[in-house]
C-alpha cells in the first residue's frame, strides 16, 4: 500500500512552546501553504492516479488541510494525534519546572511527559493505526498528520531509523511518500 503523509501547516504559536495535542491555530498565511499543498497533491494524483482512502488526525490543524485539498470527508482518527505532552501543553520548553522534563530531554523515547506520552508510545498507536490500515483493501491513502506522526509512520515503514528520527521532520505543508506491506 502506498500511503503520502501530509503534514498540517504553519501554527501560530510563538517558537518554543509545547503544544503537541492541543488543537491550536494556524497562521494567517494558512490559504497560501495550504494552496502549495493541495498544488503538490493534484500533481501526485495527475500522474498516478486518486487516492481510494483519506485519514486525518482530528485535530483542527490538519483537518483545516485535509478539507482545502478537497478531502473534507477524510475519515478522523484519535491515533494520528500529536504526541501528548500532558502537563506541559502550551508551555515555553526553557521555563517547565518538572525535574522529569530533563529526563525525557535524555530519553524522549522511553520516557514519558508528565500526564502524557513518550514517543514510543505515540509510535505504538500510530502502529496501531498502520496496522489496521493494512487490513483494509486500500492501495492509495492520504493521512493528514502531524510531524510526529509522519516520523512514527516513516521508522514503521522503514525509511527512517528512530535514532535520526527528527532530523527526519518534514516541513509544515510537506508531503513524504511511504509503502507498507
Amino acid at each position: 500500500m502506498e500511503i503520502t503523509l501530509i503534514r498540517h501547516t504553519a501554527v501560530d504559536v510563538p517558537r518554543g512552546v509545547c503544544y503537541g495535542q492541543t488543537d491550536v491555530p494556524l497562521k494567517e498565511s494558512f490559504e497560501q501553504e495550504a494552496s502549495v499543498t493541495a498544488g503538490l497533491l493534484c500533481e501526485q494524483i495527475a500522474v498516478e492516479g486518486t487516492f481510494d482512502g483519506s485519514f486525518t488526525s482530528p485535530l483542527s490543524r490538519c483537518t483545516r488541510l485535509a478539507t482545502a485539498c478537497g478531502y473534507g470527508d477524510a475519515v478522523r482518527d484519535d491515533r494520528l494525534k500529536e504526541i501528548d505532552f500532558g502537563q506541559w501543553e502550551m508551555q515555553r520548553f526553557d521555563t517547565i519546572q518538572d525535574p522529569r522534563l530533563q529526563e525525557w530531554f535524555g530519553d524522549y523515547y522511553n520516557v514519558q511527559a508528565t500526564g502524557g506520552e513518550s514517543f514510543m508510545m505515540q509510535y505504538q498507536r500510530v502502529a496501531a493505526f498502520l496496522d489496521e490500515l493494512k487490513q483494509q483493501p486500500y492501495e492509495r491513502v492520504a493521512i493528514f498528520a502531524h510531524g510526529g506522526v509522519l516520523i512514527c509512520a516513516q521508522i514503521y515503514a522503514g525509511t527512517v531509523a528512530k535514532e535520526e528520527a527528527f532530523e527526519a521532520l518534514t516541513p509544515y505543508g510537506g508531503i513524504v511518500r511511504i509503502c507498507i506491506e
